[in-house]
């Protein structure tokens, strides 16, 4: 999935605003995370759910995508049922290594 596919026609002005954030984040393996996971999953949100996302959003991108991919440590104010749910929208960013591109056919 490379972006938006799910109408928000029916989603109120809140969760409209959520959804479009969370497709144009600072760099495209956060939009991937929060931009599959909204689109799946805002229309369910609680108000509850919407403010912890809105928290969850406001943190660096760099970071986001750390905590996502396990590369560190969640930090205790994120090891939520929600942050879970985020981080397992995550794909493999195995990063493009000579060796890996070496070891494919044709290559």
């Amino acid at each position: 999935m490379t972006g938006l596919s799910r109408t928000s026609a029916d989603l109120d002005p809140r969760r409209r605003r959520i959804l479009y954030r969370c497709w144009h984040r600072g760099i495209r393996e956060m939009d991937l995370v929060l931009g599959q996971f909204a689109e799946e999953q805002i229309a369910d949100l609680s108000d509850e759910q919407l403010d912890a996302l809105e928290i969850i959003m406001a943190e660096d991108d760099h970071d986001l995508l750390k905590w996502v991919t396990g590369a560190e440590a969640v930090p205790q104010r994120h090891q939520t049922e929600l942050f879970r749910r985020i981080a397992s929208y995550s794909p493999d960013f195995d990063p493009v290594t000579v060796s890996g591109r070496n070891d494919r056919p044709g290559q």
